[in-house]
């Protein structure tokens, strides 16, 4: 069935039919073409633009085809062009006539704009919920990590000591921020455009409010020519998932680095790991590999979209039926990569004993050294070049800081006393940075306190 062949006289040639159809694709939108027909032959009979006999009738089968479709009784035919076709083709098919008076006042442009509108809405719910069952797994861990010291890094330099908890926490804020910016675009994304037709609306009194109540927006679009051209919402959507995945990727980078001899900090479990078909030995973190690998072709179908916009004038234009498989795609790679990323992390094992005497090298606490010179009358700049010194010597001699003696401290200056080793050993160094934000226990507690009031709002 063709919804637009009376203007031809030709048929159409076999290739070029295959490569303009969507259905092998646009067909997982058949819930809200569905559901959107609905809602428009509902709005056609309360306005008496059909008879409400029409309008009963169209609804009660449109709500027979879908179940059909999910019960498995109909099969979705790939010979249509798009889903549109095939919907409205069975309808009439079941009804006649009165199936072909439901696309009164409405065009396939305005039409697939409500199905990607109401698609990306619920598909923000789902990957939001992923979101937080991931946050809710690293408030757990935290809790059981608020002690457990780590190195901080700079430039993947030791730089100073931190705790296990802070750095998952670190992950908790990316991924809250995904979460909040998941519901900004849900809320640019709620607005109904059906009754904009093609292009510029209809001369039909149509219900506008009416199918905005009946599918849930909360608004309706402010102009036809915007509405059915706009995809600023596929193209935040995907920006919001590519965010997310390069959370995901540098969250997996560090489990890589982590989990290599060099760290073994973690122990990544078998069941997310895999071998070599050579080497015996070899346990490779595959799960956090894809991940990692996976955030690329995300970020292509956030540059495949924004660059088959850049240049379209308004209003539709067949381009835009590129942006199904871009979102289709990235959403469905999203969705997997969080959910294997919940198991991967909820399976590690950590080695607490390695990262403890991991950040008890590397100079970590001069830091603290300086501070507590400057809070003996040094300025911080002095003290700055003092400690660096005291580094200096203390790397000629192959030792940490402190193990240096006292006497070795007075030959860099003779503001150093007795006080200097309490001062700088690595829990002190994570203890004493307790601002809100911080690393130590208590800072970190506030912030468990913190994740914990925001999961239970959700």
């Amino acid at each position: 069935m063709r919804l637009w062949g009376g203007r031809f006289s030709g048929s159409s040639d076999e290739a070029a039919d295959y490569f303009h159809s969507s259905i092998s694709f646009d067909k997982r939108l058949y819930r809200y073409d569905i559901i959107g027909s609905i809602a428009h032959g509902k709005m056609l009979g309360k306005q008496g633009i059909i008879t409400l006999s029409d309008a009963d009738l169209i609804a009660e089968t449109l709500e027979s085809i879908l179940n059909d479709i999910e019960s498995g009784a109909l099969s979705i035919s790939l010979d249509s062009e798009d889903i549109h076709t095939f919907v409205e083709g069975e309808l009439i098919s079941r009804i006649g006539d009165a199936g072909r008076r439901l696309h009164t006042g409405r065009s396939r442009n305005d039409q697939v704009a409500l199905d990607m509108r109401m698609f990306v809405i619920d598909d923000i719910d789902a990957i939001k919920a992923l979101l937080l069952a991931l946050c809710s797994q690293l408030v757990e861990t935290a809790e059981m990590h608020l002690d457990t010291i780590m190195p901080g890094y700079t430039h993947m330099q030791k730089a100073q000591a931190v705790t296990l908890a802070h750095h998952v926490l670190a992950y908790f804020e990316m991924f809250k921020r995904d979460c909040q910016r998941l519901d900004d675009c849900s809320g640019r994304t709620d607005v109904m455009p059906l009754g904009s037709g093609a292009l510029a609306g209809t001369t039909y009194p149509l219900d506008r409010d009416f199918v905005k109540e009946q599918l849930g927006f909360s608004s309706i679009s402010a102009n036809s020519l915007d509405a059915v051209s706009d995809r600023d919402f596929c193209i935040e959507y995907l920006s919001c998932l590519s965010m997310i995945m390069m959370h995901l990727s540098r969250f997996s980078e560090e489990l890589i680095l982590w989990s290599t001899d060099a760290f073994s900090f973690v122990e990544i479990s078998d069941a997310y790991s895999t071998g070599s078909s050579i080497m015996p030995q070899k346990k490779n973190p595959d799960m956090a590999e894809l991940i990692r690998g996976k955030t690329g072709r995300v970020y292509g179908s956030l540059l495949g979209l924004l660059t088959i916009m850049k240049g379209l004038p308004l209003t539709y234009n067949k381009d835009m039926q590129e942006d199904k498989e871009a979102v289709f795609d990235a959403s469905d790679t999203v969705k997997s990569c969080i959910t294997i990323f919940i198991g991967m992390f909820k399976s590690l094992v950590f080695n607490k004993e390695t990262m403890y005497n991991s950040s008890l090298s590397g100079y970590m606490n001069a830091t603290d050294a300086a501070d507590w010179l400057v809070k003996r009358g040094a300025t911080f700049r002095d003290a700055h070049e003092i400690i660096g010194k005291l580094v200096l010597y203390a790397i000629s001699q192959k030792r940490p800081i402190e193990d240096l003696s006292l006497e070795e401290f007075k030959s860099i200056s003779e503001l150093f006393d007795e006080t200097i080793y309490e001062a700088i050993s690595i829990e002190t160094c994570v203890d004493a940075r307790n601002l809100p934000g911080g690393p130590a226990a208590s800072a970190v507690s506030d912030a468990l306190v913190n994740a914990k009031n925001w999961l239970s709002t959700l």
